[in-house]
């Protein structure tokens, strides 16, 4: 039984194009660019220096922190560079610049590991963690971290296998051409968070795939496969919660407060690939899609590898694009340099010509309420664009902007042609540093006082 969520929309999914073929392979490139930071959390700094010979999944970046995820060349090859690079988010990060021998020499330790590994749970978190696997959906959050941090209230695994964004195919392809792997990845997890039992919701313009891990015995291996309403943002980590278990994660919550931690489709094949074949997170099957693009299609994607050359790899522009996104098209970033490198996170690169171009010179709300019903978190973005524009924290916080998943359900409904997911993400970079500041000052008020009452018994001595 699946559960009612609010709100959702129904965008053309334009997925055939993309879909119709197998995966394929591109070419190397000469040079990848990989960024010490490609995941949530603190960045990695560099294992390795200029003129080093390093190998193909070799460890070339750790950080101390809990929330962290080690980072690997992707190529063998000879450090030529470590310089900050732009990411797919706007910033310059630390990366490390390898030029590629093509010989793809694999590193020492990239081996499978042994049996009894595969048995305790510990042992598989540690092994995800060596691997730097991530969340390779796009929010990037180390894999193992949500795993270790959900034990002993974690009971219910769920797979994310919706892919409910327009264009985006890469792990439809993955369940139709490596189903074995997925579901063998999936029972990794499983005991990885000590529970028996995980649903994996897929959408039901996936009918083939659905029917194909059945027909593989996802159901023998305790996993359920959950067919689910074509709806988006039906991948939306709370609405995939709320949709398959009917529990609610609170506002400002995590999905582990209501017992449920959930993993991206393609997450859980890497999880295998780690521990049956000792490959590091370094490689992605991404989308190249678009009304540009000259031939759609799914390539594997070696991490570090520019845009650039997927593009000149997979075809070219048949059409001036007009917008590049890393990402899918409601919650893709726009980018403006094709130097950018694909990361652990990069699902699809999609280019779209001028004619797709939506935007209009004065958009004006006209109250009509189509975002409110369209928000599948429940909040207002009418009254949280008009509190943003006027610069009103407070009642951004009062009306719980942070719970905006950023889902572009509200832009594309909206008639008026509001810019609301921008400014909601806008609203809330005010109001982190507007908390950070005020948390700050009451840190040093807090240090004042206690310096004035050391002070005073110091006086009084």
């Amino acid at each position: 039984m699946l559960f009612k969520t609010h709100g959702g929309v129904h965008p053309n999914d334009k997925k055939a194009p993309s879909n119709e073929a197998a995966i394929s392979t591109i070419p190397q490139p000469a040079q990848v660019v990989i960024p010490m930071s490609q995941h949530i959390g603190a960045p990695c700094t560099p294992l390795v220096a200029v003129g080093d010979q390093v190998k193909l999944g070799q460890k070339i970046g750790e950080a101390k922190a809990p929330v962290s995820a080690p980072v690997h060349a992707s190529v063998s090859g000879k450090v030529v560079a470590i310089e900050p690079r732009l990411n797919n988010l706007g910033n310059m990060v630390t990366a490390v610049i390898i030029e590629n021998d093509f010989k793809d020499t694999p590193a020492d330790d990239m081996f499978p590991a042994p049996a009894e590994a595969l048995e305790s749970p510990e042992q598989i978190a540690d092994l995800i963690r060596e691997a730097g696997i991530v969340g390779m959906g796009g929010a990037t959050f180390p894999t193992a971290f949500k795993i270790t941090s959900g034990w002993g209230k974690v009971d219910t695994v769920i797979i994310n296998g919706a892919e409910c964004e327009p264009y985006i195919t890469s792990d439809h392809r993955t369940m139709l051409e490596h189903p074995d792997e997925l579901l063998k990845g999936i029972e990794l997890i499983m005991r990885a968070c000590k529970v028996d039992h995980a649903y994996f919701g897929i959408e039901l313009n996936k009918k083939f795939a659905i029917d194909l891990l059945n027909f593989k015995g996802a159901k023998a291996m305790g996993i359920e496969i959950v067919p689910l309403k074509c709806q988006y943002p039906q991948g939306a980590e709370k609405t995939l919660i709320k949709t398959i278990t009917g529990r609610e994660v609170p506002p400002g919550g995590l999905p582990a407060q209501v017992g449920c931690a959930v993993f991206n489709t393609f997450t859980s094949y890497s999880v295998y690939r780690a521990c049956y074949e000792g490959w590091p997170a370094i490689e992605r099957v991404v989308t190249v899609s678009g009304s540009a693009i000259a031939q759609p299609k799914n390539v594997k994607v070696r991490v570090g590898t520019s845009m650039e050359w997927v593009f000149e790899q997979t075809g070219g522009f048949a059409k001036e694009p007009w917008k590049i996104i890393m990402g899918g098209p409601m919650m893709g970033l726009a980018q403006y340099d094709l130097a950018v490198p694909c990361g652990k996170g990069t699902a699809a690169l999609l280019a779209f010509a001028e004619d797709e171009d939506r935007n209009i010179e004065n958009p004006t709300c006209i109250r009509c309420g189509q975002c409110i019903d369209a928000c599948p978190m429940n909040l207002q973005p009418i009254y949280l664009y008009m509190y943003e524009e006027k610069g009103d924290l407070e009642m951004l916080q009062k009306l719980n902007i942070t719970d905006c998943v950023e889902c572009g359900a509200c832009t594309y409904i909206c008639p008026g042609r509001l810019h609301l997911t921008h400014a909601f993400k806008t609203g809330k970079a005010k109001l982190q540093a507007y908390n950070a500041a005020l948390k700050a000052k009451e840190e040093a008020e807090k240090a004042k006082a206690e310096a004035a009452g050391t002070d005073k018994k110091e006086e009084k001595k």
